[in-house]
């Protein structure tokens, strides 16, 4: 809602917005989402900006509700990546939590992500983290590996979060068995060509999160259209 405010905002104060659904709510087909009031010029030189706001983010949340009602039932939470929109990663992340996923970080300053370039780089998963807990301390430090053999290395390393990218099922249970019984537990993470389809299972192994890239670079936006109607 605060995108397409915005835009009639700045063009014209006169032009007001009556919403008739709040952010997060279910719509159905040929539903009115809101009414808008004010000089025709304002209304039209605004309607495609607003409406672009309004159907990406919608398509946002509506891709994120999907994932997120395929694991309803267990302790498994979505998380949205950073694999957003130019420009548009602050209203993305917006729209994932309307539609009841999580925000993984916004962006290399909130959460260090190691992955396996990092790897390369530092040597070994124990010094990239042990690099990272000198140089950003405070920060969680977060491990992507893929094999078990990594996640082991990532586990005694301290890591707070494990990411398991492209495991089969049947590691993906032993990493969290083997996490169970670890002197210092981390969280677990399962990312890596996740869909609708396979989301339950990999959800069913125990894991404490999904992210999901899809939510916000393969949305499909949600199809809306204004009527103007004249006043007299």
């Amino acid at each position: 809602m605060a995108w397409v405010d915005e835009v009639f905002r700045q063009l014209d104060q006169r032009v007001s917005l009556t919403w008739r659904v709040g952010d997060g709510d279910q719509i159905s087909k040929d539903g009115e989402v809101f009414s808008i009031a004010g000089p025709a010029r304002a209304v039209l030189t605004g309607e495609r900006t607003a409406l672009n706001f309004l159907q990406t983010l919608s398509g946002t949340a509506t891709a994120a509700r999907q994932f997120v009602d395929a694991v309803a039932g267990t302790t498994c939470r979505i998380l949205d990546t950073r694999k957003t929109l130019p420009g548009l990663r602050l209203a993305q992340k917006y729209a994932t939590r309307c539609g009841g996923a999580l925000n993984h970080r916004l962006g290399l300053y909130d959460r260090i992500l190691i992955k396996e370039n990092h790897i390369v780089a530092a040597g070994s998963i124990a010094a990239a983290v042990a690099t990272a807990r000198r140089t950003a301390a405070g920060l969680q430090v977060e491990v992507e590996v893929e094999s078990l053999a990594e996640f082991d290395a990532a586990l005694a390393s301290g890591a707070d979060i494990i990411m398991l990218d492209e495991l089969s099922l049947d590691d993906m249970r032993a990493a969290v068995t083997r996490n169970r019984s670890a002197p210092r537990r981390a969280q677990l993470e399962a990312s890596g060509s996740v869909t609708l389809a396979t989301l339950p299972a990999i959800a069913a192994t125990g894991v404490d999160f999904v992210s999901i890239g899809g939510i916000t670079k393969h949305l499909r936006a949600v199809d809306l259209s204004m009527r103007l109607d004249f006043i007299d």
